[in-house]
This record gives C-alpha cells, structure tokens and sequence, in this order.
C-alpha cells in the first residue's frame, strides 16, 4: 500500500470528498426515496458502492435529527422498489445523527459505527449542505477513532497497512458475528485507494505525531499513558462487544420492518425454494420461521429425489 506521507490534504477534505464519490443514479433515486421527513442524509455503503452492482441488497444508513428514540439503536427495515423494471432492495439502518456521531467519536460503548464509517462509504442524498458538512464531520470522527485504536493496538513500527489490519483483526473478533480468517485482508485489498494515505491524516488530525521510517512505516508518538488508557478504553468495549450485539440480533428479531419479506427473498436466492410472504408470515416472522424451514427441506428432499 503506498503512502502520501507528506499530503497537505486534511482529514476533513479527505472524508468530504470520498463522501461525493459518484453512485449509480438508482441508488440516489432509492435513497432519496427512502428519506423520511426528519432526514438529515442517507449514506450508501457495502460490496454494492464498491462495483456499481445493483443485484442483491443494497445498504443505507439513514440519520435523522432530533432525539434516539430507541435505547438498542439502529432501527433496521428491509424495502423492495419497482425502478424502471428493475427490483431494486435495501437493508435500511436508520438512527439519529447525534447519536451516530457519538458512536463514531467513541463516545458510547458501541464498537460497530467508527469500524464500518472508517471503510468506504458515500453520501447518497442530504437534506442540505448543512446536512452534508454534520454528516461528514461524524464520518472523519470514525476515522479518528479507528486510527486511535488501530495504533495503540499493532506494533510500534508497521505500514499504516500494518496498524488497520491489526484493528479489523481485533474488531471483527469483538462483534458476534462469523467471518472467514483473513477478513481484514480482504477489506484492506478491497479498498486500497480509500485507505491509502487514511491513517496519518486521522492521526495528525488529532495531534498524534509519528516518525517517518524506511520506505511507508511510520513509528506513532503514542505516550505509554495514552496508549494504555485507549487499551483499557477497548477492553471494555470488547467485553461488551458480543453480549451487545446478541441483544441487537433479539431486538431485530421482533422489529425488523419487512423481515418477512427479505428472509424470503434471501432463501429462494440461496436454495431456489420461493416462499410465500404471507399476513400472518410478515407479522409474525420468528413464529413462521419452522414452517418455513420444513417447506424448504420437503421441496429440497422432493428434487432430491426426482434426481
């Protein structure tokens, strides 16, 4: 990964600028649909922004203004659209912007925002300007956050390469979730231009120096001091990290809008069975989801034996 140590470019132009990145005229059309009227900004991110593909799901952030509502934040939906003959779908993660720029900042216990704000994403519909400029500043706080981190957690002297993948290492381990070894590789491989040059900008950013060595390995100034109160700062949080998202996943369970209707979509694209979404399925999801699974291994069993 090669790195522009010596960029002039700040952080905040940095993010601002990565926000503008162009997105496929769908996917504004589909944000700015899926804006409520106390939206601030939709951003789009996932493997989605990266190719340009609208096939399978597409994932938003919708941040709202005013007060969170709920206490287990964000509130997750999944919408299909009819868009000039194509079926466009989202999974929608709406919260308010305050409490993401928290989030993002390392205010609140959540590990989840400043992981994923860190990564590429963009600003598929604002209200306004103003909006805009709130919302990239919340993002750049993710970068600090995440650089913070990324150096107190890898080595003393490393490429920036070197400090990120010691921070999606720890990060994906913390999070109740399942990915394959080497995840952190993958995002890094993935994303090079958006990571390129990333790290110094968040850290100088936030007055945390670092000695130039051979070729892109810097040496962070990190005090002792400072770097063990960020270890302890994380330990917390990755005590915390699966406990709170199983309490997510419970949440989700009883109040994801549209659950029905993506589980279903999600097993015909992976098995080929198609399930119908029926009343009573769509409200009541967890209760349908034995039957559901019963049709799909008859059906399976049934080709099976036509084989």
């Amino acid at each position: 990964m090669s790195e522009d140590l010596d960029s002039p470019e700040s952080l905040e132009a940095r993010v601002g600028a990565a926000l503008e990145r162009p997105v496929e005229p769908e996917v504004r059309a589909f944000a700015e649909r899926l804006a409520p009227v106390d939206a601030l900004g939709v951003l789009f991110y996932g493997s989605n922004l990266r190719t340009g593909s609208l096939e399978g799901v597409l994932d938003f952030y919708v941040l709202t203004q005013g007060p969170q509502e709920e206490k287990i934040w964000p509130r997750v939906s999944y919408h299909e659209w009819h868009h000039r003959g194509t079926i466009l779908r989202a999974k929608v993660a709406t919260m308010a912007l305050d409490t993401f720029r928290a989030a993002a900042a390392g205010e609140l216990l959540d590990t989840t925002i400043w992981a994923r704000f860190v990564q590429p994403s963009a600003l598929a519909w604002e209200r306004d300007p103003q909006a805009g400029s709130a919302i990239a500043d919340a993002v750049a706080q993710a970068a600090r956050t995440a650089a913070r981190l990324a150096v107190a957690l890898g080595p003393e002297t490393g490429t920036p390469e070197d400090y990120w993948r010691a921070l999606f290492r720890a990060t994906y381990a913390a999070e109740f979730r399942v990915e394959k070894a080497g995840r952190e590789d993958s995002i890094l491989s993935a994303n090079r231009a958006h990571f390129d040059g990333l790290l110094p900008l968040a850290l100088l950013a936030q007055g945390i120096d670092f000695a130039r060595g051979v070729g892109s390995t810097i040496r962070p100034e990190l005090p002792l001091a400072e770097r063990a109160h960020l270890l302890d700062w994380w330990k917390r949080r990755q005590r915390l990290g699966k406990p709170y998202n199983v309490l997510r996943l419970l949440k989700a369970s009883t109040t994801f809008d549209g659950a029905a209707r993506y589980a279903a979509w999600k097993i015909e694209r992976h098995t080929g069975v198609p399930i119908a979404v029926t009343p009573w399925r769509e409200r009541h999801p967890v209760l349908a989801a034995p039957g559901v699974l019963w049709q799909v291994w008859r059906h399976r069993k049934a080709g099976n034996r036509a084989a």
